[in-house]
């Protein structure tokens, strides 16, 4: 059995029949195989048709073997490329790792050292920007700022975890040693353009008389131009106040708050838009109000029209708005009214009544509060006066008398901010331009005087534009011309 197994091995890697068995196809070895397709190479057509009749192969069978021992070796071929690819990538990926890590241990050795920084750092105790800085201090500042350098911190980290810049390193450590603070021992010339003490105490003086007692620097230096005097200008008032501890808040106000508002109409003139609103002045008796009506002109913030009644009603605002035309001796002219959405304003009497005087009428947005801004800041400016009875008001009279006064000190004497400082009664008159011209010339001569003291040009003296009604949120071209 084993001789018979060897001759047909050996009969099968020769390619010659099997003793006792006929070859098939699959019989043939790899050896065999490609013995076929080199003996057959050289030969002819049909050289090779006698050798596979020799053989008992078909001719189909060895040209199938030739196309597999040539896909064999592409595929050879193909497998080295993809080894050589795979080992670049690999080469690529490790030199890109190595290079991850290394950045890693630098990281992690620049937070330890960092961390090490900020808790030597807490021992020295944090400095107010600007601060002198001791030179005991620098030099230990410098110390850890070199350590965690030399520990694998970046300097400008190390810089900026003591609170200090690369610059001021750098200025501070030169020529190998910690250079002092050289500030203490500077020359400091006076500024040209200071306050001189007479001038300083000038201030104080007239911010303490009686007249101006109550009155903030913003008010105080116009009315002193009106007169012709000049001392110094508001943003000096303010800072010699506050040196001697006389700048505090005063009064129930909070801060303003600034809120856009829609577009709607413009005023470039008295009696174009007019702004009305109903608000309660409390009584001494609690739940009980009597009902301030107030009619504004919002070009000039006058006061055209005022009433105080106990209860709101459409009638008597009706009646009002005719009163306030003839005070004004506005009839058959161009009007704009605007209000909130409240009963009154919305009352089929008020309705008629405008109609029939030719007034345009102008409501608030619905669900929104702010609409109204001038009357709103006037109410402000009405129940935020230190003569404002916080207890209430005993009866209807004394509200009416009250709120007459508030009308004449307003109208007449009330230096408003957004008129650049002229009373609402003169703005209304027209006047703003002759006394913003006036104060002009007082400050160019106050200049001429002493120049050092105006980095820039002289405060505005120009006289405020035309005024819109709720002017930041609509665009330019939805603005409505009330003339």
């Amino acid at each position: 059995m084993q001789t018979l197994y060897h001759w047909r091995d050996i009969a099968r890697k020769e390619g010659r029949p099997v003793p006792g068995k006929t070859l098939t196809a699959d019989d043939w070895s790899a050896e065999a195989k490609l013995a076929v397709i080199i003996e057959t190479a050289p030969l002819s057509e049909a050289e090779i048709n006698q050798y596979c009749r020799e053989k008992g192969l078909f001719r189909e069978q060895v040209q199938q073997w030739k196309q597999d021992c040539l896909a064999g070796f592409q595929t050879s071929e193909v497998q080295t490329k993809t080894i050589k690819q795979q080992a670049k990538a690999d080469k690529a990926e490790i030199k890109s790792l190595q290079r991850e890590l290394r950045y890693k241990e630098k990281a992690l050795a620049e937070a330890a050292a960092l961390l090490v920084l900020r808790k030597a750092q807490c021992a020295l105790g944090g400095r107010q920007r600007g601060e002198l800085t001791p030179l005991p201090e620098r030099i230990a500042l410098i110390a850890l700022i070199q350590e965690a350098y030399t520990n694998g911190a970046r300097l400008y980290k190390a810089c900026a975890e003591t609170g200090l810049s690369k610059r001021t390193y750098r200025r501070w450590y030169r020529e190998g040693q910690v250079q002092a603070d050289l500030r203490p021992t500077a020359a400091r010339p006076e500024p040209a353009n200071k306050l001189e003490e007479h001038e300083r105490q000038q201030i104080l003086s007239v911010c303490n008389q009686t007249e101006y007692a109550s009155l903030p620097p913003s008010q105080i230096v116009p009315t002193l131009l009106d007169n012709g005097i000049y001392i110094a200008s508001e943003s000096s008032f303010y800072r010699v106040l506050n040196a001697h501890g006389q700048l505090n808040h005063r009064g129930r106000t909070q801060a303003a708050v600034n809120r856009s508002k829609p577009l709607s109409y413009r005023a470039d003139g008295p009696n174009q838009v007019w702004s009305w609103d109903i608000t309660y002045l409390a009584s001494i008796v609690k739940g009980q109000f009597y009902y301030l009506y107030l009619f504004e002109d919002i070009y000039s913030r006058k006061i055209v029209g005022y009433e105080v009644h106990e209860q709101e009603s459409g009638e008597y605002a009706a009646a009002l708005i005719q009163r306030c035309l003839l005070r004004e001796q506005c009839f058959n002219t161009p009007l704009v009214l605007h209000s909130d959405n409240g009963a009154p304003m919305k009352s089929l009497t008020m309705k008629a009544k405008l109609e029939e005087l030719g007034i345009t009428a102008s409501l608030s947005r619905p669900r929104v509060s702010n609409d109204n801004p001038f009357s709103e800041s006037l109410f402000k400016t009405l129940k935020y006066r230190p003569q404002w009875p916080a207890s209430g008001f005993s009866c209807l009279a004394t509200a009416r008398e009250w709120v007459e006064k508030f009308v004449t000190w307003y109208n007449d004497e009330h230096k408003h901010s957004q008129l650049n400082f002229v009373s609402p009664g003169q703005r209304h008159a027209l006047q703003d331009g002759a006394i913003l011209a006036k104060r002009k010339k007082v400050l160019e001569a106050a200049k001429e005087r002493k120049p050092m003291r105006w980095s820039t040009e002289i405060r505005n003296c120009e006289a405020v534009g035309a005024v819109t009604l709720n002017p930041d949120k609509a665009p330019e071209e939805g603005v409505i011309n009330a003339a």
